[in-house]
């Protein structure tokens, strides 16, 4: 299993390529919205995390800012992989 440092640099270099920006650009406890990811980005960075770490994020397409995985920050989806990675839901 990653540790929460490897799901944090992961983390932060999907959203990077989604931004079209360096790793070193997202700060760690960054905020979604203050990085200007938009509503499709979200959606392909969901996809790129699921694929990366093996895991099925709750995530409803239709309702993107409606869901149980919190997606505000760098840090809420950091906690969010590894609660999935534990099998905690």
């Amino acid at each position: 299993m990653a540790s929460r440092a490897e799901i944090e640099e992961a983390v932060i270099a999907i959203l990077a390529k989604q931004l079209l920006l360096a790793p070193a650009e997202v700060a760690p406890d960054a905020g979604i919205e203050d990085l200007g990811l938009d509503s499709l980005g979200k959606v392909e960075a969901i996809f790129a995390l699921e694929e990366r770490f093996g895991i099925s994020i709750p995530f409803n397409a239709n309702e993107p800012d409606q869901h149980d995985f919190g997606f505000a920050s760098v840090p809420e989806i950091v906690a969010g992989v590894a609660r999935l990675m534990a099998g905690q839901g």
